[in-house]
């Protein structure tokens, strides 16, 4: 059985309701078991100037006998469920499902990337992460989350370009 995270958001419609019910559907799915889950929070939009509402943001913990592409269709499922259309990057969205950790999996392929390259610099994904899986390992940085959280409350503000 593999540990997996997930971040959930969703800024349409019943927000805290729709993250209840991502969860509930998670936890029904054959080989997947939500462990436990963050509290939500509510946080501004990032990456479109034109979202309308803020987000409500949180992170699940779940145990999974399911393969890491396997798992992301399954999200990407539920999503639709929900009413997700993907016609543009970072619209609103009534649910929004990313798989950030998969044990310490590292995967690139087109449809994944494992860790989630932007998990570690977006508090809205870390904060709500640290809350259940602090401890967690950051399979290629090497720090936990809670870590991570700490140092984009402490660092200082600068930009860093990483190229393989």
């Amino acid at each position: 059985m593999s540990e997996c995270l997930l971040a959930l958001g969703s800024n349409l419609g019943e927000r805290a309701a729709t993250l209840d019910s991502a969860v509930a559907m998670l936890d029904a799915l054959e080989g997947v078991r939500v462990v436990r889950h963050s509290a939500w929070q509510m946080t501004l939009p990032v990456g479109g100037e034109h979202l309308e509402r803020q987000f409500l943001n949180g992170a699940a913990v779940v145990e999974t006998t399911r393969e890491p592409g396997d798992l992301l269709s399954l999200l990407q499922q539920i999503e639709a469920s929900h009413g997700r259309e993907r016609l543009e990057r970072w619209a609103d969205r009534t649910l929004d499902l990313d798989l950030l950790l998969y044990d310490d999996h590292i995967v690139e392929s087109p449809k994944l990337t494992l860790p989630h390259p932007r998990m570690s610099y977006r508090r809205f994904v870390l904060e709500p992460a640290a809350e259940i899986a602090g401890d967690w390992v950051h399979p290629t940085i090497g720090w936990t989350l809670a870590e991570l959280v700490g140092q984009l409350d402490s660092g200082a503000d600068r930009l860093a370009i990483v190229s393989p």
